[in-house]
Protein backbone atom coordinates (compact mmCIF):
# COMPACT_ATOMS: atom_id res chain seq x y z
CA UNK A 1 0.00 0.00 0.00
CA UNK A 2 1.31 3.35 -0.66
CA UNK A 3 2.03 5.98 1.26
CA UNK A 4 -0.04 9.11 1.45
CA UNK A 5 2.19 12.12 1.29
CA UNK A 6 1.33 16.10 1.65
CA UNK A 7 3.81 18.65 0.67
CA UNK A 8 3.89 22.15 2.02
CA UNK A 9 5.84 24.56 -0.36
CA UNK A 10 5.28 22.03 -3.22
CA UNK A 11 6.82 24.88 -5.83
CA UNK A 12 9.76 25.47 -3.98
CA UNK A 13 12.86 23.82 -4.16
CA UNK A 14 12.43 21.05 -1.83
CA UNK A 15 8.94 20.59 -2.73
CA UNK A 16 10.06 20.20 -6.83
CA UNK A 17 12.76 18.02 -5.79
CA UNK A 18 9.76 15.79 -3.78
CA UNK A 19 7.39 15.43 -6.56
CA UNK A 20 10.48 14.13 -8.59
CA UNK A 21 10.76 11.84 -6.28
CA UNK A 22 6.88 10.90 -6.23
CA UNK A 23 6.83 10.36 -9.94
CA UNK A 24 9.85 8.15 -9.94
CA UNK A 25 8.18 6.07 -7.03
CA UNK A 26 4.74 6.26 -8.55
CA UNK A 27 3.34 2.65 -6.59
CA UNK A 28 5.11 3.87 -3.10
CA UNK A 29 3.99 7.47 -2.54
CA UNK A 30 0.59 8.69 -3.49
CA UNK A 31 -0.13 13.05 -3.88
CA UNK A 32 -2.67 13.80 -1.35
CA UNK A 33 -2.00 17.80 -0.67
CA UNK A 34 -0.19 20.75 -2.56
CA UNK A 35 0.42 23.80 -0.99
CA UNK A 36 2.38 27.00 -2.08
CA UNK A 37 2.71 30.54 -1.63
CA UNK A 38 1.83 32.42 -4.50
CA UNK A 39 3.37 30.56 -7.55
CA UNK A 40 -0.73 29.95 -8.92
CA UNK A 41 1.35 28.52 -12.45
CA UNK A 42 3.69 25.93 -11.01
CA UNK A 43 0.56 25.00 -8.28
CA UNK A 44 -2.13 24.49 -10.97
CA UNK A 45 0.72 22.12 -13.16
CA UNK A 46 1.72 20.27 -10.30
CA UNK A 47 -2.48 19.87 -9.36
CA UNK A 48 -2.96 18.55 -13.17
CA UNK A 49 -0.17 16.10 -13.07
CA UNK A 50 -0.56 14.57 -9.42
CA UNK A 51 -4.28 15.09 -9.10
CA UNK A 52 -3.97 15.83 -5.11
CA UNK A 53 -7.51 15.72 -2.82
CA UNK A 54 -7.00 19.59 -2.46
CA UNK A 55 -4.16 22.33 -2.88
CA UNK A 56 -3.74 25.71 -0.81
CA UNK A 57 -2.76 28.63 -2.91
CA UNK A 58 -1.60 30.81 0.04
CA UNK A 59 -1.46 34.52 -1.74
CA UNK A 60 -5.61 35.09 -1.99
CA UNK A 61 -5.00 37.43 -5.01
CA UNK A 62 -3.91 34.25 -6.81
CA UNK A 63 -6.79 32.01 -5.66
CA UNK A 64 -9.18 33.30 -8.70
CA UNK A 65 -6.44 32.17 -11.06
CA UNK A 66 -6.03 28.31 -9.18
CA UNK A 67 -10.03 27.68 -9.37
CA UNK A 68 -10.73 29.20 -12.99
CA UNK A 69 -7.89 26.46 -13.65
CA UNK A 70 -8.87 23.90 -11.38
CA UNK A 71 -12.35 23.69 -11.81
CA UNK A 72 -13.61 21.12 -13.71
CA UNK A 73 -11.28 18.77 -11.37
CA UNK A 74 -12.38 16.98 -8.34
CA UNK A 75 -9.77 19.13 -6.50
CA UNK A 76 -10.68 21.27 -3.17
CA UNK A 77 -9.02 24.38 -3.50
CA UNK A 78 -8.13 26.72 -0.12
CA UNK A 79 -6.41 29.68 0.42
CA UNK A 80 -4.58 31.75 3.23
CA UNK A 81 -3.08 31.20 6.13
CA UNK A 82 -5.79 29.38 7.35
CA UNK A 83 -6.31 27.11 4.76
CA UNK A 84 -2.50 26.33 5.01
CA UNK A 85 -2.60 25.69 9.06
CA UNK A 86 -6.18 23.93 8.14
CA UNK A 87 -4.38 21.89 5.51
CA UNK A 88 -1.43 20.68 7.87
CA UNK A 89 -3.18 19.41 10.40
CA UNK A 90 -5.60 16.95 7.98
CA UNK A 91 -4.32 13.78 9.73
CA UNK A 92 -5.47 11.28 6.47
CA UNK A 93 -2.10 11.67 5.15
CA UNK A 94 1.02 8.66 6.37
CA UNK A 95 3.42 11.71 6.18
CA UNK A 96 3.84 15.40 5.42
CA UNK A 97 7.11 17.25 3.82
CA UNK A 98 7.41 20.93 5.13
CA UNK A 99 9.18 22.14 2.73
CA UNK A 100 8.00 25.86 3.58
CA UNK A 101 10.47 28.84 4.25
CA UNK A 102 11.62 30.68 6.77
CA UNK A 103 9.53 31.13 9.85
CA UNK A 104 6.27 30.95 8.44
CA UNK A 105 6.97 27.12 8.48
CA UNK A 106 7.12 26.81 11.75
CA UNK A 107 3.31 26.49 13.28
CA UNK A 108 1.72 24.23 10.14
CA UNK A 109 4.51 21.90 11.70
CA UNK A 110 3.52 21.99 15.30
CA UNK A 111 0.15 22.11 13.71
CA UNK A 112 0.78 18.46 12.02
CA UNK A 113 2.50 17.18 15.06
CA UNK A 114 -0.50 18.22 17.72
CA UNK A 115 -2.72 16.07 15.04
CA UNK A 116 -0.37 12.68 15.16
CA UNK A 117 1.01 13.25 11.95
CA UNK A 118 4.71 12.25 10.96
CA UNK A 119 6.63 15.39 9.79
CA UNK A 120 9.22 14.87 7.19
CA UNK A 121 10.74 17.97 8.15
CA UNK A 122 12.95 20.80 5.76
CA UNK A 123 11.58 24.15 7.56
CA UNK A 124 14.65 24.72 9.79
CA UNK A 125 13.06 27.24 11.73
CA UNK A 126 10.73 24.90 13.18
CA UNK A 127 12.88 23.82 15.61
CA UNK A 128 15.38 26.68 15.76
CA UNK A 129 12.15 28.85 16.71
CA UNK A 130 9.66 26.17 18.79
CA UNK A 131 11.89 23.36 19.47
CA UNK A 132 10.71 22.88 23.20
CA UNK A 133 7.00 23.29 21.84
CA UNK A 134 7.12 21.14 19.11
CA UNK A 135 9.13 18.27 21.37
CA UNK A 136 6.35 18.57 23.78
CA UNK A 137 3.45 18.34 21.12
CA UNK A 138 5.63 15.05 19.95
CA UNK A 139 5.53 13.17 23.23
CA UNK A 140 1.64 14.05 23.53
CA UNK A 141 0.86 12.64 20.01
CA UNK A 142 3.06 10.32 19.72
CA UNK A 143 4.36 12.17 15.95
CA UNK A 144 7.92 11.83 15.11
CA UNK A 145 10.11 13.81 13.10
CA UNK A 146 11.99 12.77 10.05
CA UNK A 147 15.28 15.15 9.04
CA UNK A 148 15.33 16.30 5.26
CA UNK A 149 18.18 18.31 6.20
CA UNK A 150 21.20 16.59 3.99
CA UNK A 151 23.40 16.66 7.14
CA UNK A 152 20.79 15.29 9.93
CA UNK A 153 19.51 12.61 7.18
CA UNK A 154 23.19 11.71 7.24
CA UNK A 155 23.08 11.45 11.11
CA UNK A 156 20.13 9.86 11.20
CA UNK A 157 21.45 7.36 8.76
CA UNK A 158 24.90 7.04 10.88
CA UNK A 159 22.90 6.49 14.16
CA UNK A 160 21.02 3.03 13.17
CA UNK A 161 21.80 0.31 14.69
CA UNK A 162 23.67 1.99 17.30
CA UNK A 163 23.65 2.51 20.72
CA UNK A 164 22.92 6.07 21.57
CA UNK A 165 24.87 6.24 24.88
CA UNK A 166 28.12 4.55 22.37
CA UNK A 167 28.05 8.13 20.02
CA UNK A 168 30.79 10.92 21.36
CA UNK A 169 29.53 13.41 19.30
CA UNK A 170 28.06 14.71 15.84
CA UNK A 171 29.61 15.48 13.16
CA UNK A 172 28.37 18.24 10.97
CA UNK A 173 29.89 19.05 7.67
CA UNK A 174 29.26 22.35 5.66
CA UNK A 175 31.07 23.51 2.31
CA UNK A 176 32.10 26.86 3.77
CA UNK A 177 30.02 28.48 1.26
CA UNK A 178 31.41 31.32 -1.22
CA UNK A 179 33.05 33.21 0.77
CA UNK A 180 35.80 30.29 3.08
CA UNK A 181 38.48 31.56 1.40
CA UNK A 182 37.94 35.46 0.72
CA UNK A 183 39.73 38.47 2.47
CA UNK A 184 37.82 39.30 5.52
CA UNK A 185 38.39 42.57 5.06
CA UNK A 186 36.43 42.64 1.90
CA UNK A 187 32.94 41.27 3.56
CA UNK A 188 31.25 44.70 3.94
CA UNK A 189 31.45 44.91 0.26
CA UNK A 190 29.80 41.76 -0.42
CA UNK A 191 27.09 42.22 -3.13
CA UNK A 192 23.68 40.20 -3.23
CA UNK A 193 24.79 38.06 -6.33
CA UNK A 194 27.79 37.42 -4.83
CA UNK A 195 26.04 35.84 -1.87
CA UNK A 196 23.74 33.95 -4.27
CA UNK A 197 26.18 32.02 -6.02
CA UNK A 198 27.03 28.59 -3.94
CA UNK A 199 29.80 26.57 -5.04
CA UNK A 200 28.09 23.27 -4.76
CA UNK A 201 24.10 23.70 -3.81
CA UNK A 202 21.40 25.06 -6.19
CA UNK A 203 18.63 26.50 -3.88
CA UNK A 204 16.07 29.03 -3.03
CA UNK A 205 17.33 32.64 -2.22
CA UNK A 206 16.89 33.14 1.51
CA UNK A 207 18.69 29.56 2.11
CA UNK A 208 21.68 30.74 0.02
CA UNK A 209 22.33 33.66 1.60
CA UNK A 210 22.35 31.74 5.28
CA UNK A 211 24.86 29.22 3.77
CA UNK A 212 27.18 32.32 2.82
CA UNK A 213 26.81 33.77 6.47
CA UNK A 214 26.95 29.79 7.71
CA UNK A 215 23.70 30.94 9.39
CA UNK A 216 22.38 27.55 8.28
CA UNK A 217 24.99 25.77 9.88
CA UNK A 218 24.36 27.59 13.52
CA UNK A 219 20.12 26.67 12.89
CA UNK A 220 21.57 23.06 11.68
CA UNK A 221 23.19 22.72 15.68
CA UNK A 222 20.31 23.73 17.06
CA UNK A 223 18.52 21.27 14.88
CA UNK A 224 20.41 18.14 15.95
CA UNK A 225 20.26 19.37 19.39
CA UNK A 226 16.27 18.96 19.40
CA UNK A 227 16.63 15.74 16.81
CA UNK A 228 19.16 14.08 18.20
CA UNK A 229 19.46 14.80 22.28
CA UNK A 230 23.10 15.86 22.04
CA UNK A 231 24.26 18.76 24.40
CA UNK A 232 25.59 21.33 22.23
CA UNK A 233 29.34 20.48 23.22
CA UNK A 234 28.55 17.22 21.88
CA UNK A 235 27.59 18.89 18.38
CA UNK A 236 30.51 19.59 16.20
CA UNK A 237 30.96 21.83 13.03
CA UNK A 238 33.70 20.95 10.14
CA UNK A 239 34.01 22.74 7.07
CA UNK A 240 34.36 20.21 4.34
CA UNK A 241 33.87 22.53 1.12
CA UNK A 242 33.50 19.35 -1.25
CA UNK A 243 30.26 18.46 0.20
CA UNK A 244 30.41 14.99 -0.41
CA UNK A 245 30.11 13.40 3.26
CA UNK A 246 26.90 15.10 4.73
CA UNK A 247 27.72 14.47 8.01
CA UNK A 248 29.73 12.29 10.58
CA UNK A 249 29.33 10.33 13.98
CA UNK A 250 32.55 9.85 16.05
CA UNK A 251 32.15 6.69 18.35
CA UNK A 252 33.84 6.72 21.79
CA UNK A 253 36.26 3.80 20.83
CA UNK A 254 37.09 6.41 18.07
CA UNK A 255 35.62 4.82 15.53
CA UNK A 256 34.10 7.45 13.09
CA UNK A 257 30.82 6.76 10.12
CA UNK A 258 29.92 9.27 7.38
CA UNK A 259 27.31 8.79 5.09
CA UNK A 260 28.50 9.85 1.42
CA UNK A 261 26.76 11.39 -1.41
CA UNK A 262 26.29 13.40 -4.28
CA UNK A 263 25.08 17.15 -2.78
CA UNK A 264 21.31 16.35 -4.05
CA UNK A 265 18.16 16.92 -1.79
CA UNK A 266 16.03 14.27 -3.52
CA UNK A 267 18.14 11.62 -1.83
CA UNK A 268 17.71 12.49 2.18
CA UNK A 269 13.99 13.54 1.13
CA UNK A 270 13.16 10.22 -0.77
CA UNK A 271 15.11 8.41 2.10
CA UNK A 272 12.70 10.72 4.60
CA UNK A 273 9.58 9.18 2.64
CA UNK A 274 10.47 6.45 1.74
CA UNK A 275 12.03 5.08 5.44
CA UNK A 276 13.51 2.90 7.02
CA UNK A 277 13.85 1.60 3.07
CA UNK A 278 16.60 2.41 0.80
CA UNK A 279 14.70 2.37 -3.10
CA UNK A 280 16.02 2.34 -6.20
CA UNK A 281 16.91 5.70 -7.49
CA UNK A 282 17.28 7.11 -10.76
CA UNK A 283 19.53 10.05 -9.33
CA UNK A 284 23.44 10.67 -10.18
CA UNK A 285 25.24 8.21 -7.60
CA UNK A 286 28.65 8.92 -6.41
CA UNK A 287 31.86 7.59 -8.09
CA UNK A 288 34.60 7.33 -5.52
CA UNK A 289 37.07 7.18 -8.09
CA UNK A 290 36.08 10.70 -9.70
CA UNK A 291 35.15 12.62 -6.07
CA UNK A 292 39.02 13.59 -6.01
CA UNK A 293 40.37 14.92 -2.50
CA UNK A 294 38.25 15.34 0.48
CA UNK A 295 39.47 18.23 2.91
CA UNK A 296 38.29 19.49 6.16
CA UNK A 297 39.12 22.31 7.97
CA UNK A 298 37.76 24.12 10.95
CA UNK A 299 34.80 26.34 10.95
CA UNK A 300 36.19 30.20 11.69
CA UNK A 301 33.80 32.03 14.34
CA UNK A 302 35.58 35.45 13.14
CA UNK A 303 34.78 34.66 9.61
CA UNK A 304 31.24 33.44 10.42
CA UNK A 305 29.75 35.16 13.98
CA UNK A 306 26.33 33.76 13.31
CA UNK A 307 27.60 30.08 13.99
CA UNK A 308 28.27 31.08 17.87
CA UNK A 309 25.59 33.11 17.99
CA UNK A 310 23.43 30.14 17.52
CA UNK A 311 25.64 28.25 20.06
CA UNK A 312 25.04 31.38 22.26
CA UNK A 313 20.97 30.57 21.97
CA UNK A 314 21.45 26.66 23.27
CA UNK A 315 23.00 28.36 26.09
CA UNK A 316 19.87 30.19 26.84
CA UNK A 317 17.23 28.18 25.15
CA UNK A 318 13.84 29.61 26.10
CA UNK A 319 13.53 32.97 23.45
CA UNK A 320 16.46 32.94 22.16
CA UNK A 321 16.47 30.53 19.49
CA UNK A 322 13.24 32.40 18.25
CA UNK A 323 14.80 36.04 18.62
CA UNK A 324 17.63 34.51 16.71
CA UNK A 325 15.81 33.04 14.00
CA UNK A 326 13.16 35.97 13.48
CA UNK A 327 16.45 38.22 13.32
CA UNK A 328 17.93 36.43 10.74
CA UNK A 329 15.26 36.21 8.28
CA UNK A 330 14.06 40.04 8.52
CA UNK A 331 18.36 40.65 7.82
CA UNK A 332 18.67 38.52 5.24
CA UNK A 333 15.59 39.78 3.62
CA UNK A 334 16.62 43.53 4.26
CA UNK A 335 19.95 42.50 2.58
CA UNK A 336 18.12 41.14 -0.52
CA UNK A 337 16.77 44.18 -0.92
CA UNK A 338 20.12 45.96 -0.30
CA UNK A 339 19.02 48.09 2.50
CA UNK A 340 21.79 46.54 4.82
CA UNK A 341 25.19 45.61 4.51
CA UNK A 342 26.63 41.17 4.37
CA UNK A 343 28.44 42.15 7.82
CA UNK A 344 25.23 43.87 9.19
CA UNK A 345 23.22 40.74 9.24
CA UNK A 346 24.86 39.21 12.46
CA UNK A 347 25.17 42.59 13.99
CA UNK A 348 21.21 43.00 13.68
CA UNK A 349 21.13 39.07 14.94
CA UNK A 350 23.51 39.88 17.72
CA UNK A 351 21.15 43.14 19.03
CA UNK A 352 18.06 41.42 18.85
CA UNK A 353 19.33 38.68 20.69
CA UNK A 354 20.41 41.33 23.36
CA UNK A 355 17.56 43.63 23.35
CA UNK A 356 14.92 41.66 23.57
CA UNK A 357 12.54 40.54 26.37
CA UNK A 358 13.62 37.17 27.15
CA UNK A 359 11.18 34.48 28.44
CA UNK A 360 12.22 30.56 29.39
CA UNK A 361 9.25 29.39 28.62
CA UNK A 362 7.15 30.67 25.70
CA UNK A 363 4.06 29.72 24.50
CA UNK A 364 3.14 30.02 20.64
CA UNK A 365 1.13 33.36 21.07
CA UNK A 366 4.63 34.83 22.99
CA UNK A 367 6.17 34.12 19.74
CA UNK A 368 4.17 35.57 17.71
CA UNK A 369 4.07 38.94 19.51
CA UNK A 370 8.12 38.53 19.61
CA UNK A 371 8.04 38.12 16.00
CA UNK A 372 6.48 41.83 15.81
CA UNK A 373 9.03 43.27 18.31
CA UNK A 374 11.84 41.80 16.15
CA UNK A 375 10.90 43.04 13.04
CA UNK A 376 11.00 46.26 14.56
CA UNK A 377 14.24 45.69 15.59
CA UNK A 378 15.54 44.98 12.67
CA UNK A 379 13.63 48.16 10.16
CA UNK A 380 14.98 50.55 12.60
CA UNK A 381 18.84 49.66 11.42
Amino acid sequence: MSKRISILGSTGSIGVNALKVSSHLKDELDIIYLSANRNAESLIQQAKEFQPKAVCIVDESVFPDVQNALMHLDIEILTGREGLLELAARDDVDILLNGLVGTPGMEPTLKAIEAGIDVALSNKESLVMAGDIIQKAMDKSGAKLFPVDSEHSAIWQCLVGENIDDVRCLILTGSGGPFRTRDITTFENIMVDEALNHPNWDMGRKITIDSATMMNKGFEVIEAFWLFGFTPDRIKIVVHPQSIIHSMIEMKDGAIKAQMGVPDMKVPIQYALTYPRHLEAPWEQLDLLKCGNLTFEEPDFERFPCIKLAFDSLEKLGTSGAVLNLANDYSVYRFLNGEVKFTDIPRIIESSMKHHDWTEDPSLEHLKILDSWVKNHVESF
